[in-house]
């Protein structure tokens, strides 16, 4: 898509979205570790459940995509089963959670089973934290406002999404995030009826649409509606969900948090999926990766002035609080998780390795984001390799009476991510990164890599647990 054309009263509202996010972001309060990775512990419940909407809901571009290339499907693989883990995440984990009082995901790995499976979660946290996916689609979205090329824009994209982060923190990326949480509702509750008369209502999205478009699996079977029920496993597992659990003020208020974070998701998805049919009946000629300008080209066709600008800053806040907040992620699993795990030192100094992991992460994101020009296939990639790793060890970090022993949790760990990353990658060598993962096919034995991932894993897993019990019967 070329540069987007934009009115006065547009630009006049980008500029001042712009000065806002910095004025925000750049202001600080306290400076302690535990302010700067977990904002003191002291989040109550709006803001809670602000920030974790914000942070979970980045891919704006992909959501648009996907709506469009295949209709209802987005909804069916994006929302319904992170509705159904983000739930279970709340009744089961949430409270136990915040109780533990730690930092990260690693720090609860490291304190049930060992240092080798910490740092092996830790690496696994890095790239489910990753901001790749969004760092792309912020440069995509710079790339239409300016009319830059996509490097440029990526990397313009990423320093401003970060560098209050780097000054602010966790602290920051909250004030942040509540900010954006407001503007991406707002911008798409009041885009969204202009479009939809423009677009002839409900009989006209009805009509214009392919009738596949109207299939909860798309046309492209439940096998792979099935795959992105497993992936939403992510849930259980995801450093974000996590690390804002430990920050909040009591457990009850992450239990109740996720509960209502869920009832805002489902809302969002109401928009964002009826946008994106809409997207279709307007701009039916769509190829290729022209679908992923779907939202952007339905704002240039349909939206007048002053509202287009408006439907802008909707995106950017959608994309831009998760680009700050994983990177923020990314950063502390580097700085805490691994540098810090492996050299010690005083608790001070995280904060200043947790700034360098912003660099590093954010560097890693824009070779990611041009390798990769797929939002879709980063979100598919990092949870087929990342979830059947991190899983079984997880939740049993949370469940003494489960545990396997610390060697073969991190066998388990490394077996699971191994395996689905090897069946994955075999795919790509013959068939390249651009391939359309949906096709079981490409796999080995025609089965998606992350069944035989969890395979490897639960297999580990049994083996420990045969292990421990003749052991235990072995014993005088």
């Amino acid at each position: 898509m070329t540069r987007a054309s934009f009115s006065t009263p547009d630009l006049i509202l980008l500029g001042v979205y712009a000065l806002l996010t910095l004025s925000i972001g750049f202001w600080r309060r306290k400076r302690t570790h535990e302010d700067f990775l977990v904002a003191g512990r002291a989040l109550g419940l709006p803001v809670f459940v602000a920030t974790v909407v914000a942070t979970w809901y980045g891919g704006i571009l992909g959501v648009g995509e996907m709506t469009y290339r295949y209709g209802l499907i987005n909804w069916t693989t994006q929302g319904l089963p992170y509705y159904i883990m983000a739930v279970i995440f709340a009744l089961a984990l949430a409270g136990r959670i915040r109780t533990a009082s730690l930092y990260t995901i690693p720090d609860k790995l490291d304190e049930a089973h060992g240092r080798g499976a910490a740092l092996v979660g830790a690496a696994c946290a890095f790239i489910m934290t990753t901001p790749a996916p969004y760092v792309l689609m912020v440069g995509q979205l710079v790339h239409i406002v300016t009319g830059w090329n996509l490097l440029p824009s990526i990397i313009a994209g990423v320093l401003f999404s970060v560098a209050y982060v780097y000054v602010g923190g966790f602290q920051s990326d909250v004030r942040i995030n509540v900010f954006q949480f407001l503007l991406m509702f707002g911008g798409f509750l009041v885009a969204l009826p202009i479009i939809a008369v423009r677009c002839g209502g409900l009989d006209g999205l009805i009509s214009g649409l392919p009738p596949d478009h109207l299939k909860l699996d798309g046309g492209l079977g439940t096998g792979y509606v099935a795959v992105w029920f497993f992936i939403a496993i992510w849930t259980i597992v995801d450093p974000g969900f996590h690390q804002r659990c430990y920050a909040a003020r009591t457990p009850q208020i992450a239990r109740r948090g996720i509960l209502l974070a869920v009832l805002c998701w489902i809302v969002f998805d109401l928009l964002t999926t009826t946008t994106g049919l809409f997207a279709r009946v307007a701009l039916p000629g769509l190829e290729g990766a022209q679908t992923g300008y779907a939202f952007p080209l339905l704002a240039e066709r349909l939206l007048p002035p002053g509202i287009k600008g408006l439907f802008y800053i909707a995106m950017l806040a959608t994309v831009m609080s998760t680009v700050v907040s994983y990177t923020f992620l990314g950063g502390m699993t580097i700085g805490r998780d691994l540098l810090w795990r492996l050299t010690g030192g005083p608790i001070e100094r995280v904060t200043s390795l947790t700034r360098l992991g912003l660099v590093i992460t954010s560097a890693v994101a824009v070779v990611v984001a041009v390798s990769i020009p797929s939002v879709v296939q980063q979100w598919w990639a990092i949870g087929t390799v990342c979830v059947p790793a991190m899983l079984p060890a997880v939740l049993t970090s949370y469940a003494p009476r489960w545990r396997v022993g610390p060697l073969w949790t991190t066998v388990g760990m490394l077996a699971g991510g191994g395996v689905a990353a090897l069946c994955l990658a075999s795919a790509w060598l013959r068939h390249g990164l651009g391939a359309e993962m949906s096709d079981s096919s490409l796999f080995p034995l025609g089965i998606q890599p992350m069944y035989p991932g969890l395979a490897a894993a639960a297999v580990a897993y049994v083996l420990g647990r045969l292990v421990g019990r003749g052991r235990a019967m072995g014993a005088p």
